[in-house]
């Protein structure tokens, strides 16, 4: 069986076919032809439809599946499914399992739960042992199991010695090391963006400070002792001029942002809705115009979506109580398309593979297949019946999109979104 992708605009900034608009036939998993009017017989599945582009598939560095343990949440199958159908062909799974994926087994368990599925998987490991953060977990021996790197999810590491150990000890194996930043006493009970409209609700403020005083004593931490580092989800103005800076003096540090803070700033916290509720907490105008302005000068080398499930009994509560977290597969390209050139939008998109050192994926004759197909002009809503998600807890419900996903092409098959 033979797949044809019709008369498809090929989004690939870094390849020879960009921009242009071609037909790729695709024969046993490989790309095997690229050019234009290829033949069409009874045995060639034909995706064609106006508007049609394609771009090496996505890539995701931050999602939660929530399996084991939390599956009235999430489940595996679910969640690949739905990454699938929001154009994302691998995704980097978060290690905040019950129990928490800090040891192989987990990590072997998350894997084979994932055969089969049109999304591949990349686990990452917890970097300490119940992601505590008092103790490393067995990094090499998870490693080895498929662990692509190790960060303990949405938590801090407050013991600047553990972090730097865990910066040592994994060059040894070339392993990277996540750094979430947020520092827990300045937190303090916060649980949105300090400024004037946590003021106005009379909601506890989490400063900026929180995040940036981290960025900063963690870069420290990386420029002695070497090695690589990713920041994820990074919200604020002063922390994309640090990593800049360190970047400028050739530090390995790479870092992501969420779709919710790019598209987002704290003003839309007026409704009191618990589904804005995220970790770092939507941020000012301010902050939101320098992410992208990050993005642009490739400060920020990734995009997430920072998908969380969140089930019901946790996120349907006072804002206070509620959990933080969003789901955001779904959402995640038609939000982009409204706040960023296409083309930047789909560098960020894939070039989590060579930052976490997986092989480049390129539109090109003999090529492994792995395209996501969307198109650009399509515009809607967002609105309930569009979640695939188990959770429906989705920071982004009732925003105008634009684009849609047609579906993806990978593991030597064609899946509809």
């Amino acid at each position: 069986m033979t797949t044809l992708f019709k008369s498809a605009k090929i989004i690939d900034p870094q390849g020879k076919y960009h921009g242009q608009v071609v037909d790729v036939a695709i024969t046993d998993g490989r790309i095997s032809a690229i050019g234009n009017a290829l033949p069409v017989d009874e045995n060639t599945q034909c995706i064609e439809q106006n508007d049609l582009h394609l771009s090496p598939g996505w890539w995701d560095s931050s999602v939660v599946l929530c399996e084991p343990g939390y599956e009235d949440a999430e489940t595996i199958a679910n969640g690949l499914q739905t990454a699938a159908a929001a154009g994302f062909t691998e995704v980097m799974v978060q290690p905040n399992t019950f129990p928490v994926a800090d040891n192989q087994a987990v990590i072997q368990l998350i894997r084979q739960k994932a055969v089969g599925q049109p999304t591949s998987v990349h686990p990452i490991g917890a970097l300490t042992l119940g992601s505590e953060g008092t103790a490393l977990a067995e990094l090499y021996d998870m490693q080895q199991a498929g662990a692509i790197a190790f960060g303990d999810y949405k938590k801090n590491m407050s013991n600047a010695n553990l972090m730097k150990i865990a910066l040592q000890y994994v060059q040894d194996f070339n392993g990277l090391v996540m750094a979430f930043c947020q520092e827990d006493k300045i937190k303090g009970n916060g649980v949105v963006n300090e400024g004037i409209t946590s003021t106005r609700l009379g909601l506890k403020g989490i400063p900026n400070l929180a995040e940036e005083l981290m960025v900063a004593r963690n870069l420290y931490l990386l420029e002695y002792t070497g090695g690589r580092m990713h920041i994820p989800t990074i919200s604020t103005a002063k922390s994309v001029e640090l990593i800049r800076e360190a970047k400028a003096k050739g530090l390995q540090v790479s870092c992501s942002v969420a779709v919710h803070h790019l598209v987002l700033n704290d003003t839309v916290l007026e409704t009191f809705d618990s589904n804005l509720k995220v970790s770092p907490p939507l941020r000012s105008e301010t902050d939101r115009l320098a992410l992208i302005a990050g993005i642009l000068d490739n400060t920020i080398d990734c995009i997430t979506s920072d998908h969380h499930p969140v089930d019901i009994e946790h996120k349907k509560l006072e804002f206070d109580l509620a959990q933080n977290g969003t789901i955001g597969l779904e959402s995640a390209f038609g939000a982009l398309l409204t706040v960023l050139p296409l083309d930047s939008i789909i560098q960020k998109l894939t070039a989590g593979r060579l930052l976490f050192g997986q092989p480049k994926v390129s539109i090109e004759v003999g090529a492994p297949a792995n395209l996501t197909a969307f198109s650009t002009q399509d515009e809607w809503t967002f609105e309930r019946a569009n979640i695939r998600s188990k959770s429906k807890n989705a920071a982004l419900l009732g925003q105008k999109m634009k684009g849609k996903v047609i579906g993806i092409y990978h593991n030597q098959r064609y899946t509809t979104a």
